[in-house]
């Protein structure tokens, strides 16, 4: 065969645990798991802002972590567990950190608050009493063109005290 018809990406049919659920789907090497969310399986909350890992719009979390999704290839996430902001709720019953985004006027836009949330409901986890100047430096790799942080700072601080008063 004449390698200069070859062809340059092939096509592997993978499996991915997002929110719950199995997805066998059919991506090329380079397909970022952010096209997969959004392209093929329609969950379009996890936003692309950058394409670089810069703004943090496409968080979501694997296996504990908030990661960006638009820098990781697909085929990376199979045999992880991947949640994204429409796994978060329980059906209609929004997840305490969506409910105080909405309480605190923290939504904004709504562009980045996917990320937003993913990023707290991550970082809650591993911290789930932190301090105002913990949830910046958590908040770091996510951008707000919208705000000066403070309402997304005060709805994370009032989910985390919601968190803790439903445990």
């Amino acid at each position: 065969m004449n390698n200069s018809l070859r062809k340059v990406y092939d096509v592997e049919s993978i499996v991915l645990n997002v929110n719950g659920c199995d997805f066998t789907i059919a991506v090329e090497k380079q397909t970022t798991l952010l096209d997969v969310l959004r392209d093929t399986l329609d969950l379009t909350g996890a936003k692309c802002g950058c394409s670089t890992g810069d703004c943090g719009a496409c968080k979501v979390i694997i296996d504990g972590e908030a990661v960006n999704s638009c820098t990781i290839h697909a085929w990376k996430a199979v045999g992880k567990k991947i949640l994204t902001i429409e796994g978060l709720s329980d059906g209609i019953t929004l997840h305490p950190i969506q409910q105080a985004f909405v309480e605190i006027g923290a939504i904004q836009c709504g562009y980045c608050t996917p990320g937003m949330i993913m990023t707290a409901k991550a970082f809650l986890d591993k911290n789930p009493t932190p301090s105002r100047d913990e949830v910046r430096v958590a908040l770091s790799n996510n951008l707000c063109r919208c705000t000066g942080y403070v309402k997304i700072i005060d709805a994370i601080i009032l989910a985390s005290e919601k968190i803790q008063q439903s445990a």
